[in-house]
């Protein structure tokens, strides 16, 4: 008889420097992750077998896994936008409970503020003029304009308010507040988020996220190599992925997500519900992804977004703390931000958040139960995560 499938854990995470990193490269912030996280775990290099990496390079990640002294035999370069790395994350936790991998390696690194300031690239984000793309781009339909069509409709549907989104901005920054990693820390107030200049009506430059350089890492390795690791490991308990559309013609519902299947997914697989989890990791790149995550992963039910963001429920101390960093709103936002939120997630588990920071529960106990979710293209495709500590 087989043995049945390995448990997975994630024993180590780490940022690079992040913020504004003039003279950094993409792969020196690869590098100086990665050695963070292995360090971070207490492993040596040795026990890394594979390797998933997406966003630089031509052959990622064969050019990333050459750089950093790697020779992977269980690789991954799954490209679906910010999401990316919670897919990368199932993948790897499939792979290695089976036996195919012992420990994998999820990096990246951008210098996407960098290339914009010395116009190494340009402010919008092209993704081509071939295949589907070919029939929105005539019509400038750029990646914000889909957001923000989408939160217009949210808003004649169920009646959600510019206030309401403004608040997630304003609760988000107060979280940024307490870390020193953050870009942003000043506090905002709704009127500050209503009355700046208008990027993509109704979304005003508050509404999205910001610009920055920076990496992270994270690695995750089977049950047999924790009693070797520094810290206590945070075991992925169940994730789930799922992709809607490209067009914006073949989105059945903008006012749904695919985090609406992966989160289900996510949470069948770990056993437990909603409702259980104490702290929250949703990508940010606007506010209004935020509530209708926050719906679709069943905090609340569908339409009533808006009103359950309101009264500091996303902060710190509050019900549902959620983007405990800042987000990619305050905090950092270099690209495909997906991994930080896994960092972040096991960062609170683990109880290394700085003072003020850190979610505390009944008692002054520590957070059990996590869950990352990552959304990549204008909700093109979903990737949900549910970590927990023993």
């Amino acid at each position: 008889m087989s043995p049945g499938p390995r448990k997975v854990a994630v024993v180590g995470v780490a940022l690079s420097d992040c913020g504004r990193l003039d003279t950094a490269t993409p792969y020196a912030l690869h590098a100086q992750a990665a050695r963070r996280a292995l360090a971070d775990s207490g492993l040596d290099k040795e026990v890394v077998d594979g390797l998933a990496s997406a966003g630089l390079g031509t052959l990622a990640p064969l050019e990333v896994g050459e750089y950093l002294g790697l020779r992977p035999t269980w690789v991954d370069s799954t490209g679906v936008g910010g999401s990316t790395w919670e897919v990368m994350a199932a993948h790897a936790a499939d792979a290695i409970a089976a036996g195919h991998a012992n420990a994998v390696l999820l990096v990246y690194g951008s210098t996407a503020r960098a290339d914009l300031k010395a116009g190494r690239r340009r402010a919008n984000l092209s993704f081509g003029t071939r295949g589907p793309a070919q029939f929105e781009m005539p019509y400038g339909h750029t990646l914000v304009a889909k957001y923000a069509m989408a939160a217009r409709r949210h808003m004649h549907q169920y009646g959600t308010t510019l206030e309401q989104f403004a608040d997630i901005a304003v609760q988000t920054r107060a979280n940024a507040a307490h870390n020193p990693q953050a870009m942003y820390r000043d506090p905002i107030t709704v009127d500050d988020v209503l009355g700046g200049p208008v990027i993509a009506d109704p979304f005003t430059t508050l509404h999205c996220c910001i610009r920055s350089d920076g990496g992270c890492a994270v690695l995750l390795a089977a049950q047999e190599y924790v009693a070797d690791t520094a810290k206590p490991p945070v075991w992925v308990l169940g994730a789930g992925t799922a992709v809607s559309h490209t067009t914006m013609s073949e989105w059945a519902d903008f006012t749904v997500s695919p985090a609406a299947v992966s989160g289900r997914q996510a949470f069948e697989r770990a056993g437990i519900t909603p409702q259980d989890i104490e702290v929250a990791e949703l990508y940010d790149a606007f506010t209004y992804m935020t509530l209708v995550t926050l719906e679709d992963l069943g905090f609340c039910a569908k339409g009533e977004g808006g009103a359950f963001v309101e009264g500091g429920r996303l902060l710190i101390g509050g019900e549902l703390p959620v983007n405990t960093d800042g987000g990619g709103l305050s905090a950092c936002h270099p690209g495909m931000r997906g991994l930080f939120l896994l960092v972040e997630a096991v960062r609170q588990l683990r109880g290394e958040a700085e003072a003020g920071r850190q979610v505390r529960k009944e008692g002054g106990r520590l957070p059990r139960l996590a869950v990352a979710s990552g959304t990549g293209g204008w909700f093109c495709s979903s990737g949900t995560v549910v970590l927990g500590r023993d």
